[in-house]
């Protein structure tokens, strides 16, 4: 009789069967092991021997199994599949990834929810990362986004205490609606983001149904030194599917694994998802003209100026052979480009730019560009880095390790210069609070959503909102109603149903 249990319960009799011949166990130093379940004792009531290195090997690494989980994006789920270009876009753009139709590059994803951490539910409410690495042959290039177009906040130095507000209360270590609700209204910049979030994308039916966008403003450069600035796309060609709010919290009970098992099983069957790329492109004198920021990481372009511009596809075939080498230990970092791709001015990216590295350095080591599944393993590195922990290369041989040198040490090439970009303006810190909020929040609620969605969008953010305090819930309700009248009266509406479904409850104990 066939089992009845998915892919993901049936990995054990599945590595069972694959196995031809039995082996023998051994210590981290390969010493093969005579009996496993037993401390080297003296008498059989002990002490135990100083002398047992199968004990002391295996508990010191036990005891060193867990590395830092991420400040966000804790919890996750990777593959590995391939890009396949399908349109030239070598007009926009000179990377080697790009350089013709039909052209196939591996990478790894990584999805993850954003604030929770590494134990907890798939299905909460919260953004989802969607990061790429491309292993290209001019190294690797890391497209890290989500699945939002935009972000809660354009100017980087206000990211950790937006996340703080997303973690623990620092004294009580419980989810505080105070912190995130104050925050949020505070900063009214977040109002677009957190339209998206509390509306029924807010929760993806898995990672498979969800499309992913670099989010940033990048610059492309192609072969004559020419470059337009350009925004990723990613459609999910398994079509957008979200999970009502009542649904997700009952997943999160039954199933909080229910993203991560539902990628794994669709890839162990063979039906292996896939998303269609698109750029959008912006000139510089567009740029120039535009109307809002085109760096603002808050805002979209709208796609009725600047359409979809169709690149390629990218598939997903195969599962992680070991979630901990593959998935917690990959590494994605804005700063990882490739000739061709370059950073914009957006203040959020610029920011970025530092703080992920930064971040894999503290987790996994200087080295951690060494780690397999982070190694360029389609280009060969030849630098002047050497040495620090876990240097586990040939760490370059005998290859001078300064530069200049008169000794054949790798050189530079003009040809992969960045393009030069003129900047002007006073050195300063610019407020940045007031740059125009709520006109795309507007057009999100009237022209985006349809009337059940924004009903369910208000409920969403009611029930989260009413408990917080009502000072909070007042300057909610004038924030969402500067974006759209009936948006902010709709809200308050809720919120009194809330309050007086509250008094009645109180008045019947």
């Amino acid at each position: 009789m066939a089992s009845q249990r998915d892919k993901a319960a049936e990995q054990l009799n599945e590595h069972k069967q694959a196995q031809t011949n039995t082996t023998t166990a051994t210590t981290s130093t390969g010493a093969p092991i005579g009996f496993k379940t037993a401390t080297l004792t003296v008498g059989p009531r002990g002490p135990v021997a100083m002398q047992d290195f199968q004990f002391m090997d295996e508990m010191a690494h036990f005891g060193r199994e867990r590395i830092a989980e991420r400040v966000v994006h804790a919890k996750g789920a990777g593959a590995f599949g391939y890009f396949e270009v399908t349109h030239d876009i070598t007009k926009y753009c000179k990377a080697k990834i790009f350089e013709r139709v039909g052209k196939q590059t591996p990478l790894g994803v990584r999805f993850s929810t954003v604030g929770g951490e590494n134990g907890s539910a798939d299905t909460a409410r919260d953004p989802r990362g969607f990061a790429i690495k491309f292993y290209t042959e001019e190294g690797n290039w890391d497209l890290v986004g989500n699945n939002t177009p935009i972000f809660f906040i354009r100017d980087p130095i206000l990211f950790p205490h937006f996340i703080h507000t997303q973690k623990r209360n620092p004294e009580t270590h419980l989810k505080d609606p105070d912190m995130f609700w104050d925050f949020i209204t505070l900063r009214p910049e977040t109002s677009h983001q957190v339209s998206f979030l509390f509306s029924d994308r807010g929760v993806p039916d898995g990672y498979r149904h969800m499309n992913g966008y670099g989010s940033h403003t990048f610059k492309l450069v192609n072969a004559k030194g020419e470059a337009v600035y350009c925004k990723f796309h990613h459609k999910t060609d398994q079509g957008i599917k979200c999970l009502l709010a009542d649904d997700a919290n009952r997943l999160a009970s039954e199933d909080p694994d229910h993203s991560i098992r539902d990628l794994y099983n669709a890839i162990a069957t063979g039906n292996y998802p896939s998303w269609t790329v698109y750029i959008q492109v912006m000139t510089f004198e567009q740029a120039e003209k535009f109307r809002w920021n085109p760096f603002d990481l808050t805002k979209v372009w709208p796609q009725s100026e600047f359409p979809l511009i169709p690149v390629g596809r990218f598939v997903l075939n195969r599962n992680p052979k070991n979630y901990f080498a593959e998935v917690e230990q990959i590494a994605f970092s804005p700063a990882h480009m490739v000739p061709g791709i370059e950073a914009s001015p957006d203040k959020m990216l610029q920011g970025r730019l530092f703080s992920y590295s930064d971040t894999h350095r503290h987790r996994l080591g200087t080295n951690y560009q060494q780690i397999p599944v982070n190694c360029p393993f389609a280009a060969r590195v030849k630098n002047y880095q050497r040495d620090g922990p876990q240097c586990i290369t040939d760490n370059q041989g005998g290859a001078p390790n300064y530069f200049p040198n008169s000794f054949s040490g790798p050189t530079e090439d003009a040809r992969h210069l960045e393009t030069p970009f003129h900047v002007a303006g006073d050195v300063r810190r610019y407020n940045t609070a007031d740059d125009d909020n709520f006109t795309q929040v507007g057009d999100f609620w009237r022209k985006v959503l349809k009337p059940d969605e924004r009903t369910r969008l208000v409920e969403n953010i009611a029930g989260h909102l009413k408990d917080a305090q009502e000072f909070i819930q007042q300057r909610a309700v004038r924030n969402f109603s500067q974006a759209d009248a009936e948006y902010g009266r709709r809200l308050q509406e809720a919120l009194t149903n809330h309050k007086a479904k509250k008094s009645k409850k109180t008045a019947n104990l």
